[in-house]
């Protein structure tokens, strides 16, 4: 019978729901001049043909590097950062059941037995006073949302996992990022590494020619001073690479979730550092907004604050509850499902704050506030994200010029000091002239290696800007 009346008073109650107090969510307007073309994807390293997502979302695999790949899926599986952003992600999605379960009546379900001794006045007369007590019940309890507080929570819950999705992706971006750039610190390191020993291998033939020539009286002592300290001048630069790379390595085995015992062989011998033939594909604002996933959790962060303020809203008006009860107390084990012992109850409950409501409309301003907040932050993270992205190809195209210069540099140094040796021995100019000319050219080899360094960097950066090129999943 209670069950009977009560179904429909929840049925009924389900279709007031409709109404819910607070503003709904509205998409921030973004800057018209946002959606437009970058100013730094003019030129020849950037191409707005089509979006990174289009082109490839694994942006990683235009390098063409076997090892590389197997690197950041290794990063993207057992790294402990996006662990713990995953771990984030699930947490916030079991709060959003939790929220969903307030849409379902609250069921608690008692039982009861005790054994006692009731004192002489409480008993009547002949009646047994030590003797079991068995009481069981079940309670129904349902909020009529009627002014929308279960709804909007369930709509906050909802922005958080949202932003907690787009936070994971983010830190799979930086972790990428992150791989990738270690990997091209040791392999260009072991670049640098193998110009510099080059380097003192030429250095150690002019020792060898300067130490003949002294031997025969065409040069003087001096000479040979200068070379070796030259040289040694360049060895000692070695050092101090290696210890780069091992750096480099290192932080590559805890990026991938490795000690830096294990990682693997080929990583540890890989000396090419990877390029690009192609320009990087950048599409324009839209896209890039549209990708970049700190823009995607600071939207979702402001949609869950205006829906909390429908949350703080709803508390104005009464809460209304429909409950119901069903129990029995038997006493001496007798039926405990008789009509004797038996009971049921049923009625609403309303709960409201009035007339002091200055508690309710002081938690209204406040979520208005983390609203504010939480537009302005979006705000910032779009500008941040242009920002980021322009000056990254700024710092690419230069980068790119740079290392041009320094290529045409090298073989002009090189060509100097191929000419200089060969007029010192035909005695035209003295051993000062050479030692400048082997100078340069080791100047010009160093300079060089840091720009290709320099620009495989500033790839990866490019590539971090733009949002890494990830979308959900």
């Amino acid at each position: 019978m209670m069950i009977k009346t009560l179904l429909p008073l929840l049925l009924g109650a389900s279709a007031l729901t409709a109404c819910a107090a607070g503003p709904d969510y509205k998409a921030p307007a973004t800057p018209t001049a946002a959606a437009g073309a970058f100013i730094g994807a003019a030129g020849p390293a950037a191409s707005t043909a089509v979006s990174m997502a289009e082109a490839d979302e694994h942006w990683w695999r235009l390098y063409s590097d076997p090892v590389l790949d197997g690197l950041v899926q290794d990063a993207l599986k057992a790294n402990s950062d996006i662990r713990v952003a995953v771990a984030r992600l699930e947490k916030a999605r079991a709060q959003l059941r939790g929220a969903r379960s307030d849409r379902l009546p609250q069921t608690t379900l008692s039982g009861s037995p005790s054994y006692g001794r009731a004192s002489a006045a409480q008993t009547l007369p002949g009646a047994d006073r030590e003797n079991w007590t068995v009481d069981a019940g079940l309670n129904v309890a349902y909020e009529v949302d009627l002014f929308g507080r279960v709804k909007r929570s369930i709509e906050a819950a909802k922005g958080d996992v949202n932003a907690a999705s787009a936070d994971a992706d983010a830190v799979r971006v930086a972790v990428v990022a992150d791989t990738v750039r270690a990997y091209v610190d040791a392999t260009s390191s072991a670049e640098r590494i193998a110009v510099a020993r080059q380097t003192v291998a030429l250095l150690d033939n002019s020792i060898r020619i300067t130490n003949a020539r002294f031997e025969v009286g065409r040069s003087d002592r001096l000479d040979v001073i200068r070379v070796t300290a030259l040289r040694d001048q360049q060895a000692a630069i070695i050092p101090s690479l290696i210890a780069d790379r091992d750096s480099a390595l290192f932080r590559l085995a805890t990026l991938t979730g490795r000690t830096p015992q294990d990682l693997p062989a080929p990583v540890q011998d890989q000396k090419t550092t990877p390029g690009l033939s192609q320009p990087i594909p950048v599409g324009d604002g839209r896209a890039l907004l549209a990708r970049r996933p700190d823009v995607r959790a600071a939207e979702q962060r402001l949609a869950a604050d205006t829906a909390r303020i429908g949350v703080a809203t709803a508390d104005l008006y009464p809460r209304i509850t429909l409950g119901g009860s069903i129990g029995t107390t038997a006493v001496g084990g007798g039926d405990i499902f008789g009509g004797g012992p038996f009971r049921w109850l049923l009625g609403p409950l309303i709960n409201w704050a009035f007339p002091n409501q200055e508690a309710n409309r002081a938690r209204i301003a406040a979520a208005r506030a983390d609203a504010d907040g939480s537009l302005a932050a979006f705000d910032g993270t779009v500008l941040q994200a242009l920002e980021e992205t322009e000056t990254a190809l700024s710092v690419y195209a230069h980068a790119l010029e740079r290392r041009d210069t320094l290529k045409a540099a090298r073989e002009a140094a090189g060509r100097a000091a191929r000419i200089s040796l060969a007029r010192q021995r035909e005695g035209q100019i003295d051993f000062l002239t050479v030692l400048d000319a082997q100078r340069t050219l080791a100047a010009a080899e160093s300079d060089l290696a840091t720009a290709n360094r320099a620009v495989a960097f500033a790839q990866v950066d490019l590539f971090r800007a733009l949002g890494g090129g990830w979308t959900s999943s």
